[in-house]
């Protein structure tokens, strides 16, 4: 199952029109969601996924 990066603490979003989505947690910014990056650059799911506190999980 992938990661949702938009239930992620780490997950954020920026000003950049260019990379509008980062993760805090591997310390980048990109236009697609930051778990896709991680996946087809390590072929491994996301390691630093930590749910947000107060996330209703759907």
């Amino acid at each position: 199952m992938a990661v949702n990066c938009f239930q992620c603490q780490y997950f954020f979003v920026t000003w950049d029109p260019k990379s509008p989505r980062g993760c805090k947690a591997y310390g980048f910014k990109t236009r697609e969601l930051p778990s896709i990056v991680v996946k087809r650059s390590s072929g491994m799911e996301c390691m630093k996924y930590e749910p947000k506190k107060g996330a209703v999980k759907r």
